[in-house]
Protein backbone atom coordinates (compact mmCIF):
# COMPACT_ATOMS: atom_id res chain seq x y z
CA UNK A 1 0.00 0.00 0.00
CA UNK A 2 1.25 3.19 -1.12
CA UNK A 3 0.80 6.62 1.60
CA UNK A 4 0.59 6.69 5.39
CA UNK A 5 -2.88 4.69 5.35
CA UNK A 6 -0.32 1.75 5.78
CA UNK A 7 -0.04 2.16 9.51
CA UNK A 8 -3.96 1.68 9.95
CA UNK A 9 -4.88 5.03 11.44
CA UNK A 10 -2.20 4.44 14.42
CA UNK A 11 -0.13 7.66 13.42
CA UNK A 12 -1.35 11.28 13.23
CA UNK A 13 1.93 13.51 11.66
CA UNK A 14 0.38 16.49 12.22
CA UNK A 15 0.87 15.38 16.28
CA UNK A 16 4.41 14.45 15.87
CA UNK A 17 6.29 15.91 18.75
CA UNK A 18 9.63 13.73 17.50
CA UNK A 19 12.29 14.55 14.75
CA UNK A 20 12.30 12.83 11.27
CA UNK A 21 15.42 10.87 11.71
CA UNK A 22 15.81 9.27 8.13
CA UNK A 23 18.58 9.80 5.71
CA UNK A 24 15.86 10.91 2.98
CA UNK A 25 14.54 13.79 5.21
CA UNK A 26 16.97 14.78 7.49
CA UNK A 27 20.43 15.77 7.34
CA UNK A 28 21.55 15.28 10.71
CA UNK A 29 20.68 11.61 10.33
CA UNK A 30 23.94 10.58 11.90
CA UNK A 31 23.27 12.39 15.19
CA UNK A 32 20.62 9.52 15.66
CA UNK A 33 22.52 6.45 14.31
CA UNK A 34 25.33 7.80 16.84
CA UNK A 35 22.23 8.00 19.72
CA UNK A 36 21.87 3.54 18.04
CA UNK A 37 24.68 3.16 18.99
CA UNK A 38 24.80 4.57 22.13
CA UNK A 39 26.64 7.68 21.62
CA UNK A 40 25.66 11.76 22.78
CA UNK A 41 27.21 13.54 20.11
CA UNK A 42 27.28 16.88 18.14
CA UNK A 43 29.40 18.69 15.69
CA UNK A 44 33.01 20.68 15.65
CA UNK A 45 33.68 23.07 13.05
CA UNK A 46 36.82 21.53 10.94
CA UNK A 47 38.04 25.87 9.96
CA UNK A 48 37.11 27.57 13.42
CA UNK A 49 36.75 24.99 15.80
CA UNK A 50 33.21 25.83 17.47
CA UNK A 51 31.24 23.10 19.46
CA UNK A 52 27.69 23.74 19.18
CA UNK A 53 24.76 21.74 20.79
CA UNK A 54 22.26 20.59 18.99
CA UNK A 55 24.47 19.44 16.04
CA UNK A 56 24.06 20.95 12.90
CA UNK A 57 24.81 20.97 9.43
CA UNK A 58 26.44 24.46 9.27
CA UNK A 59 29.04 26.09 12.02
CA UNK A 60 27.01 28.78 13.63
CA UNK A 61 30.35 31.27 13.86
CA UNK A 62 31.79 31.09 10.36
CA UNK A 63 29.02 29.03 8.19
CA UNK A 64 31.30 26.31 7.20
CA UNK A 65 29.93 22.74 6.23
CA UNK A 66 33.10 21.37 6.99
CA UNK A 67 31.88 19.51 10.28
CA UNK A 68 33.60 16.51 12.75
CA UNK A 69 31.07 14.80 14.85
CA UNK A 70 32.45 14.66 18.77
CA UNK A 71 31.64 12.58 21.48
CA UNK A 72 29.70 14.42 24.42
CA UNK A 73 29.73 13.08 28.43
CA UNK A 74 27.52 10.71 29.19
CA UNK A 75 27.23 12.20 32.83
CA UNK A 76 26.63 15.27 34.28
CA UNK A 77 24.99 17.14 37.36
CA UNK A 78 21.54 18.79 37.93
CA UNK A 79 21.85 22.51 38.86
CA UNK A 80 18.20 23.61 38.30
CA UNK A 81 15.16 21.84 38.19
CA UNK A 82 11.61 22.04 36.81
CA UNK A 83 8.30 19.86 37.14
CA UNK A 84 5.56 20.52 34.50
CA UNK A 85 2.60 19.06 36.43
CA UNK A 86 -0.08 20.24 33.80
CA UNK A 87 0.11 21.50 30.64
CA UNK A 88 2.70 19.01 28.49
CA UNK A 89 2.55 18.11 25.11
CA UNK A 90 0.92 15.51 24.01
CA UNK A 91 2.26 12.17 24.47
CA UNK A 92 4.43 13.34 27.17
CA UNK A 93 3.65 11.69 30.54
CA UNK A 94 3.97 13.85 33.80
CA UNK A 95 5.55 15.56 35.77
CA UNK A 96 8.12 16.36 33.01
CA UNK A 97 11.18 17.15 34.17
CA UNK A 98 13.22 18.84 32.70
CA UNK A 99 16.95 20.17 34.54
CA UNK A 100 19.40 22.68 33.59
CA UNK A 101 22.53 20.08 33.07
CA UNK A 102 26.16 20.63 34.12
CA UNK A 103 28.70 18.71 32.35
CA UNK A 104 31.60 20.20 33.75
CA UNK A 105 34.97 22.15 32.76
CA UNK A 106 36.74 19.62 30.54
CA UNK A 107 33.28 18.68 28.30
CA UNK A 108 33.05 20.38 24.79
CA UNK A 109 29.37 21.95 25.74
CA UNK A 110 29.47 22.73 29.47
CA UNK A 111 25.85 23.28 29.74
CA UNK A 112 22.37 21.58 28.39
CA UNK A 113 18.83 21.97 29.23
CA UNK A 114 17.53 18.16 29.40
CA UNK A 115 14.27 16.21 29.68
CA UNK A 116 15.02 13.65 32.84
CA UNK A 117 12.54 10.32 32.48
CA UNK A 118 12.28 7.45 35.05
CA UNK A 119 12.22 10.01 37.72
CA UNK A 120 9.52 10.38 40.48
CA UNK A 121 7.71 14.03 41.16
CA UNK A 122 10.29 15.88 43.67
CA UNK A 123 12.70 13.10 43.69
CA UNK A 124 15.47 15.12 41.21
CA UNK A 125 17.45 18.03 43.47
CA UNK A 126 20.42 19.89 42.44
CA UNK A 127 23.52 18.37 42.46
CA UNK A 128 21.92 15.19 41.78
CA UNK A 129 24.04 13.21 38.42
CA UNK A 130 22.35 12.29 35.49
CA UNK A 131 23.33 9.75 32.95
CA UNK A 132 22.64 9.97 29.10
CA UNK A 133 20.30 7.60 28.31
CA UNK A 134 18.16 6.35 24.68
CA UNK A 135 14.64 5.38 24.72
CA UNK A 136 12.69 4.49 21.48
CA UNK A 137 9.61 6.89 20.24
CA UNK A 138 7.11 6.22 17.83
CA UNK A 139 7.93 5.01 14.01
CA UNK A 140 7.29 6.99 11.20
CA UNK A 141 6.17 6.88 7.58
CA UNK A 142 8.04 8.25 5.00
CA UNK A 143 7.31 8.00 1.36
CA UNK A 144 10.08 7.20 -0.62
CA UNK A 145 10.10 6.19 -4.30
CA UNK A 146 6.07 5.34 -4.86
CA UNK A 147 6.21 3.17 -1.51
CA UNK A 148 5.99 3.64 1.46
CA UNK A 149 8.42 2.85 4.57
CA UNK A 150 8.56 3.08 8.51
CA UNK A 151 11.59 5.06 9.98
CA UNK A 152 12.33 3.62 13.29
CA UNK A 153 13.14 6.24 15.95
CA UNK A 154 15.35 7.04 19.07
CA UNK A 155 15.93 10.18 20.75
CA UNK A 156 17.81 10.75 24.20
CA UNK A 157 16.92 12.20 27.79
CA UNK A 158 18.64 11.72 31.02
CA UNK A 159 17.85 9.64 34.34
CA UNK A 160 19.05 9.98 37.59
CA UNK A 161 22.19 8.14 38.87
CA UNK A 162 21.12 6.09 41.95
Amino acid sequence: MVGTPALEGTYISEMDMWPLECREFNRNYQFYDNLREGRFTTTKCQKCGHIAFPPGVICPKCWSEELEWVDLPQRATVVAVTETQAGAPLGFPLPLIIAWLNFGKDSPIKHLLGRVINCAEGELKDGDEVKFVVFDVPAHPIDVKKETKVCDRVYYAFERVK
